[in-house]
């Protein structure tokens, strides 16, 4: 296969510029193509050239099939990285590109195809005797007979969409009572989200991690994972902080979760990179849950551990070179943690915020890289996903990258919207994340509103009360003294008013 020379990136935003850059150090050319709403957006300004391709909704233009293809075409580009998201696991839409002569730069169309459908990605994972959560292998077609299997099962249990994601078309059901009902509403949002109702039972694990295993594959056939990265801090099933590796794995549990996720990718003869979702239970038993055919939002981290560049490694594998590293050559240095900085106000149960971006200022320094796709002044578009940007730290272990994170999310500036930068900073500072002791049950165990009403507050009083200080010349103030200050009779008073 000939080497790539244009590239056509079919998204938008902090992953269209993150694929842009590693294209330009490869001497690549990019095209950017662009909705009405981002004509001025960064990763337009950034590619070589750049496309329109229609209305801001995304069913109007980035989920176009036909308007991609055709500016890959005007464009002259060769290849077609889709990002993450969009058409990224679109198998349709993979035919395609593969029909138009292009090259998708990512897995084949059939991998994509199994690894979409829970219940066919099940099937393919147990060839290869992959652990599984105890459940039904099949669509669910007789509500009675799905019945006595649950309770064999064993409540509480989970009804899960065999096309879904997010949370969607998925139901926790703690009795047999409430089966049929669950049941109905599940196959409902799952026909509403995805065309698709079929579901299927899973026994529910109460406190599960997540803990996914990164892959690569190429077309001779190598395939290597890149080790974990814990994704347990969600909300509303999705994830909000992910760090590499895990806290908990020991050296045999990596080892056995690595080789399942291998064994996952070869049972579709993967090729690119993908990831291999799995729960981890309280007794450290691990159980398949997914693939994700694409480049995840959390790479980064796996970056960071590996010193691999994997979109670049991409874009290899696509050209047709083999690996240029074996498993063995593989090695976790170090750790890294990502807070995903979303338009979200954490206080009003993560509702997204549009607004703009009075202020924008990302942090620097040692250890720290943003990926983003805004800068000052712009506008929090309302058609797509509220992601801001990805802030991710670099430590020679646990501890440091958690302190970096700290400090990066205080130097991090952003007015004008919410995000959830104080809430990362919430999870970073909560003794059960800094003790690993923890699951996906993180915010719902530990996250209040009033949290970040409380350490805002706090924070604003300090700074109020030192700079009265400085205004008196009385700059030698330390970090006693500001303790002091937040423990002080004054604000100690004024809570017990506020109250």
């Amino acid at each position: 296969m000939s080497k790539i020379t244009k590239i056509l990136i079919a998204n938008r935003g902090e992953i269209a510029l993150r694929i842009i850059r590693s294209a330009k150090e490869m001497g690549i050319k990019t095209v950017a193509v662009f909705s009405e709403i981002d004509r001025k957006a960064l990763h337009v300004r950034y590619a070589d050239e750049a496309i329109f391709i229609g209305p801001s909704p995304s069913n109007q233009s980035y989920l176009v099939i036909d308007k991609i293809i055709e500016a890959c075409k005007i464009s002259g580009a060769q290849a077609i990285h889709p990002g993450y998201g969009f058409l990224s696991e679109n198998a349709q839409f993979a035919q395609r590109v593969q029909a138009e002569g292009l090259i998708l730069i990512g897995p084949s169309p059939e991998a994509m195809q199994i690894m979409g459908n829970k219940l066919s990605a099940k099937a393919a994972a147990i060839a290869y005797k992959i652990p599984m959560v105890p459940g039904t292998e099949e669509a669910i077609t007789d509500i009675e007979e799905a019945k006595l299997r649950a309770v064999e099962v064993g409540f509480p249990i989970l009804i899960k969409a065999a096309a879904g994601g997010g949370g969607k078309g998925m139901r926790i059901v703690n009795q047999a009572a409430d089966f049929e009902e669950q049941m109905h509403l599940a196959v409902s949002e799952a026909t509403s989200a995805f065309g698709d109702g079929s579901v299927f039972i899973e026994r529910y694990v109460t406190s599960p991690r997540h803990i996914e295993i990164q892959v690569l594959g190429d077309t001779h056939g190598n395939i290597v994972h890149l080790f974990e990265r814990d994704c347990s801090v969600q909300r509303r099933h999705q994830k909000v902080v992910e760090e590499a590796p895990s806290k908990v794995l020991t050296e045999e549990i990596r080892a056995k979760m690595g080789k399942c996720a291998v064994d996952v990718a070869r049972s579709v003869n993967y090729v690119g990179a993908g990831t291999v979702e799995f729960i981890l239970d309280e007794n450290m038993d691990f159980f398949f849950l997914e693939m994700n055919t694409r480049l995840q939002v959390e790479h980064p981290v796996t970056e960071l551990i590996t010193g691999l560049d994997l979109v670049k490694e991409q874009i290899k594998i696509a050209q047709g070179e083999p690996l240029s590293f074996s498993q063995n050559d593989l090695k976790i240095n170090g750790h890294a943690m990502e807070l995903r900085v979303y338009a979200e106000d954490p206080k009003n149960n993560f509702l997204p915020d549009i607004g703009t971006l009075h202020t924008y200022k990302t942090p620097k320094g040692n250890g720290v890289r943003v990926d983003d796709g805004f800068e000052q002044g712009m506008d929090i578009p309302i058609y797509y996903d509220p992601m801001i940007a990805k802030l991710i730290t670099f430590g020679k272990d646990r501890e440091e990258a958690i302190e970096r994170m700290v400090r990066a999310i205080d130097e991090y500036e952003i007015s004008g919207i919410e995000t959830t930068l104080g809430f990362g900073k919430f999870v970073m500072q909560h003794e059960a994340f800094k003790s690993g002791n923890f699951d996906t049950h993180f915010v719902a165990n530990y996250f209040k509103p009033e949290n970040l009403v409380t350490q805002n507050e706090d924070e604003a009083l300090i700074a109020a009360l030192t700079a009265t200080l400085f205004a008196k010349k009385e700059i030698n103030i330390n970090q006693n003294q500001a303790t002091e200050i937040k423990n002080s009779a004054w604000k100690n008073n004024r809570t017990l008013k506020r109250n």
